[in-house]
């Protein structure tokens, strides 16, 4: 026990909490994963709200903590002595990340169960869910934006680490599409909120699902492990999955139309499009060079969908990539619908053409092939078959999407242009965080355009 602390275990969470604040909390938030401003320094961190969810020896508290105005969920549990399991966990003193406590997260289980409210918190199950408590928690570590916990082969609760008040787009389309009897997500099962604030989310948990990143660089380290084989084939050929995924998400796509209607706009609503892509364009340009060489044909390759006279808009995933979706042992599931992380709320919620989805697609399969290669001395074998693996299995999605809905290769010049302007997001981000993989981009960037 820590000096002037008291043998209560409770009556010092004032000051406890002040002192997290204040240094704790300021030294532990830059380390994690969905700490949204790595690299930078932390000026200013208040708890702006604190409750108790469970009293005793271990207790468990629910933080809301704003970091330089960005607001964070952190669930803190206090034990009188950490166990060795949980002190990588630690925030300070007898303070850890309670998500990686399996007894107390299994309890959360009992929360949703009874429908209880504790400190404002309302834990409710989905209409017509009972839950099956007493399972073993398990946090999943590899999330980037979010926390995660697995009760054992039944269900997966993901905590919004960056909550904000409002609708909350994963859960309300995760709604829809279990009213549509979609077969392409998981059911969900209960929610955790505050007020108007979804702070948690539980689904049916997908045992034995594979990732669809994992599963597709599989095939790609497979092809580049052969000397002379093309990419069909090589034994993990993946056009046939890519097919069988471009017809989950097409379906997707036609359940939501469904369940929440489209919008036709007109040739404004294109131009303003088009015009956002330019001003993201304008402020890559400023912070990287390389794409300077570029710049005309990427102007021109968004202008030749100014002239459309309208799109169809309607409500997608927002943030469609391989790492979004699993493959089951009865097909393609697609997962997290919060819709890109960096986009403000109101920009997440609004329609959108569904080829955007389709383009993050298409981008993601030029990921898979080319991330092995990047770093390298150029190997124009290598190269030539990683393209064409990636070429390969970016028409079979596109023909398995077709499948269920237009083939959204018909509406070439829109499509080329939202996988253009992902690709300059792409380049941003790659000269910031990873700069061994801006020539991934790039070579679209060039291919794409026709620039070689």
């Amino acid at each position: 026990m820590n000096p002037g602390q008291s043998a209560n275990p409770h009556a010092e969470w004032p000051s406890a909490l002040d002192e997290l604040a204040v240094a704790d909390l300021r030294a532990w938030l830059p380390a994690q994963r969905w700490f949204a401003a790595k690299g930078q320094a932390i000026t200013d961190v208040r708890v702006t709200r604190s409750s108790t969810v469970f009293d005793g020896d271990p207790g468990l508290r629910h933080l809301l903590v704003t970091a330089d105005d960005e607001v964070y969920q952190v669930l803190v549990g206090v034990r009188d002595e950490l166990t060795e399991h949980l002190a990588h966990s630690a925030i300070g003193g007898r303070n850890y990340d309670a998500t990686q406590d399996h007894e107390l997260m299994s309890r959360l289980l009992d929360l949703f169960a009874e429908g209880a409210t504790t400190g404002g918190l309302a834990w409710r199950a989905e209409p017509g869910i009972r839950l099956t408590t007493g399972l073993r928690a398990r946090p999943i570590g590899v999330e980037q934006s979010n926390s995660s916990v697995v009760y054992g082969d039944r269900y997966i609760l993901k905590l919004y680490r960056r909550p904000t008040p409002g609708p909350n787009r994963d859960v309300d389309l995760h709604r829809a599409l279990a009213r549509a009897g979609s077969a392409q997500v998981a059911e969900p099962v209960a929610t955790v909120a505050l007020d108007d604030t979804v702070l948690g989310f539980a689904q049916r948990f997908l045992g034995g699902a594979a990732e669809g990143w994992a599963t597709a660089t599989a095939s790609v380290r497979d092809l580049l492990a052969e000397e002379d084989l093309h990419a069909r084939e090589v034994g993990g050929d993946y056009a046939g999955e890519a097919a069988r995924l471009g017809a989950a998400v097409a379906q997707v796509h036609a359940d939501l139309a469904a369940v929440l209607g489209t919008e036709e706009v007109g040739a404004d609503a294109v131009a303003v499009e088009i015009d956002q892509m330019h001003g993201r364009l304008d402020a890559v340009l400023a912070d990287v060079p390389e794409l300077r060489e570029h710049e005309e044909r990427l102007r021109a390759a968004f202008d030749a969908a100014r002239g459309l006279p309208g799109m169809t808009v309607q409500q997608i995933h927002g943030d469609l990539h391989l790492g979004q979706v699993l493959r089951t042992t009865s097909g393609w599931v697609l997962i997290d619908f919060e819709g890109e992380p960096a986009a403000p709320p109101e920009d997440r919620v609004r329609p959108k053409s569904a080829l955007r989805d389709v383009a993050g697609m298409l981008r993601s399969f030029d990921y898979a092939a080319l991330h092995l290669l990047a770093g390298e001395e150029p190997d124009h074998q290598r190269l030539t078959r990683a393209a064409e693996w990636a070429d390969r299995n970016r028409a079979a999605f596109c023909e398995g999407y077709a499948g269920v809905a237009g083939d959204p290769r018909a509406e070439g010049a829109l499509l080329r242009a939202f996988e253009l302007d992902k690709a300059v997001y792409e380049v941003a981000y790659e000269h910031r965080n990873r700069p061994d993989w801006v020539a991934i981009p790039l070579a679209a960037i060039r291919r794409v355009t026709g620039g070689g």
